[in-house]
């Protein structure tokens, strides 16, 4: 294993059969496999690296996630052509998973920069980019 690769991140989220199926259906069409799970969490795991999605405590629900304050921006995941791209922003449309950055998809990160942004079920932003060789 390179050191300093990621080992695996961990979300805590508002709720997580929600979450769990948002997500779910997101990295196992990326190629992850379910990894782990228990009555608080669930991981998914491709390779070596793995991603947990926790339920929060209840007295830290009702605080909203916000990507604008400190803390996860959002997060980016290779897909593997700019028709995969298409693909899963069609699929995200029919799961009626609103698209962000509508006017501007699929450049919203420039000219460059094929990609689809959305939001998970708590609004933390999630991306699927290109390979730029294509």
């Amino acid at each position: 294993m390179k050191t300093g690769l990621l080992h695996h991140i961990e979300l805590y989220v508002t709720d997580l059969p929600k979450s769990v199926t948002f997500w779910g259906w997101l990295l196992e069409e990326l190629g992850y496999e379910a990894f782990q799970e228990w009555e608080q969490g669930k991981s998914w795991k491709l390779g070596e690296a793995y991603i947990v999605f926790v339920q929060v405590e209840e007295k830290y629900r009702h605080t909203p996630y916000h990507r604008k304050q400190v803390g996860l921006n959002h997060l980016a995941f290779h897909a593997a052509s700019k028709a995969h791209v298409d693909d899963m922003t069609n699929r995200l449309r029919a799961r009626q998973v609103p698209i962000l950055y509508e006017t501007k998809h699929p450049f919203s990160g420039g000219r460059d920069h094929y990609a689809v942004y959305f939001e998970d079920p708590d609004r933390i932003k999630v991306e699927l980019v290109a390979p730029k060789t294509e």
